[in-house]
């Protein structure tokens, strides 16, 4: 299961299993990357943030998620500590925007341009592309901006320079024609729904009734959703500090608020004293659903960024006897989980290790254990567009085979009476319902009341991704 980012509550695609590099994705951009970005672009230009944007679009082709895609192109470009966040954060929003209308600009291109391009020169105007279809409310710059800034991208880069007329031929056919252009376009499912073809036949068939609604959903940009801690304050005395900090919240949960507009970390009132985190709503159940109780041995495994076991931690009071240990395969992930309770004066044990194995336990049997597996993150793609263009139609059985290794290793650690709960971020019913059904049936498990499958929903109410929760008991 995937996790969060800071300033979008994402969800890092790592705990999802990282996608292997598919044949059909083989060209290599290693020479692009290593070229530097000395280009005389100014770091606060448009276009400056648009070759950043397509490096890292590019490289998702390839099969890297964006997070990492980002990350390395920011190391590559920030040789000299020059790089401002505000250049990090438009290079981020047009590769977010990117991949989120990444089926139609690709289907725009094949449309306009005579030959396939380069996948450097092909990225930079997906990226343009994204930037001039968006709706009009939200379109962050004017069209002819775009053409102007992508075209002088391209010059600057020595390894877009010689397609500078081509890019700038194809831009500008597409303000000419744009109405019938898109038209025919939207005649292709890629461009319509902004998914691969197997990704929008799975979802029609998992939910036949909702498809469209989900698939639209996961094309939104998500909210941003905290986690008051109720250790420190409450959610009346939280949203007042937002109100006196000029920011428009609502409730939607019990410790969940929604900011009306997204802000980096670094700008929400009392997140460095440890007052919210940063976590989806419907992530925010499973603390409740688990239920500790004074003096339990509690299990988080898969645990990283930690969010959930902070949350367990904040429910159980200062006061209480919780053992919590969270367990995690990578230990540099694992340390992230360390920040956050450091950040909000909480302790808990943490275990490098997977959660398939068991040489890494004691014998002690948990009380309670949040199983939170890996999966296809299909839930959750509105954080992370780039999921969709990564998976492909067997990493579900392939996720589905490890995810019942884990849960059946975790069971034989549960107490006689204790409860384990099982936690996805799928879309699928072969990660999830399937998944829970034959576990029950394998364990002689006793299924209890819970969520069961969340579909990505928004609206004045509820705001949550698309999260699946089934609670088993273990016989006495």
């Amino acid at each position: 299961m995937n996790k969060q980012r800071p300033t979008l509550s994402l969800k890092s695609p790592a705990k999802a299993a990282a996608p292997k590099l598919r044949a059909s994705h083989a060209r290599d951009l290693k020479p692009a990357l290593q070229t530097s970005f000395q280009t005389g672009l100014k770091p606060d230009s448009l276009a400056f943030s648009l070759i950043g944007a397509a490096h890292a679009v590019a490289q998702v082709r390839t099969g890297t998620n964006l997070p990492q895609a980002l990350a390395q192109v920011w190391a590559k470009i920030d040789v000299n500590n020059e790089l401002t966040p505000q250049a990090r954060g438009a290079m981020q929003d047009i590769a977010y925007r990117c991949m989120r209308q990444l089926g139609q600009s690709e289907t725009l291109i094949g449309l306009m341009a005579p030959k396939a391009p380069d996948p450097l020169v092909g990225a930079l105007l997906a990226c343009a592309l994204a930037l001039m279809t968006a709706p009009d409310a939200v379109r962050p710059y004017e069209e002819f901006t775009v053409v102007d800034q992508t075209v002088t991208a391209a010059d600057a880069h020595p390894d877009t320079a010689r397609a500078k007329n081509m890019v700038n031929a194809v831009l500008r056919r597409f303000l000419r024609e744009r109405k019938a252009l898109l038209e025919t376009a939207l005649l292709q499912p890629l461009a319509k729904w902004n998914y691969p073809q197997w990704w929008i036949d799975a979802a029609r068939a998992a939910w036949p009734q909702d498809w469209q609604a989900v698939l639209e959903s996961g094309n939104a940009a998500p909210p941003l959703t905290l986690r008051v801690n109720v250790r420190k304050t409450s959610v009346e005395q939280y949203l007042a500090t937002l109100a006196q900090a000029g920011m428009d919240a609502a409730q939607i949960g019990p410790s969940a608020v929604r900011l009306a507009k997204a802000v980096g970390v670094g700008q929400i009132p009392g997140f460095a004293d440890g007052l919210v985190s940063v976590q989806d709503a419907g992530a925010q159940l499973a603390a409740p659903l688990l239920d500790v109780q004074d003096g339990m041995r509690v299990l988080d495994a898969c645990a990283a960024p930690g969010g959930k076991t902070c949350h367990i931690l904040e429910l159980a009071g200062a006061d209480a006897n919780v053992h919590v240990t969270a367990l995690d395969a990578d230990p540099k992930r694992l340390a992230r989980v360390d920040e956050n309770l450091r950040r909000l004066d909480l302790k808990a044990a943490l275990q490098a290790a997977e959660a398939q194995t068991s040489t890494w336990w004691d014998g002690k049997p948990f009380d309670r254990i949040l199983a939170d597996v890996p999966c296809t993150a299909s839930g959750i793609v509105r954080r992370h567009p780039d999921i969709r263009w990564l998976r492909r139609k067997g990493d579900t059985l392939q996720l589905a085979t490890l995810s019942a290794k884990i849960l059946d290793n975790l069971w034989q650690m549960l107490a006689p009476g204790g409860k384990l709960l099982f936690v996805t971020c799928s879309l699928w019913p072969q990660e999830s319902e399937a998944q829970a059904a034959a576990f029950a049936v394998r364990n002689n498990a006793a299924r209890l009341d819970a969520p069961g499958q969340l579909l990505p929903a928004g609206g004045s109410g509820q705001d949550h991704d698309g999260l699946f929760y089934a609670l088993f008991q273990k016989n006495a």
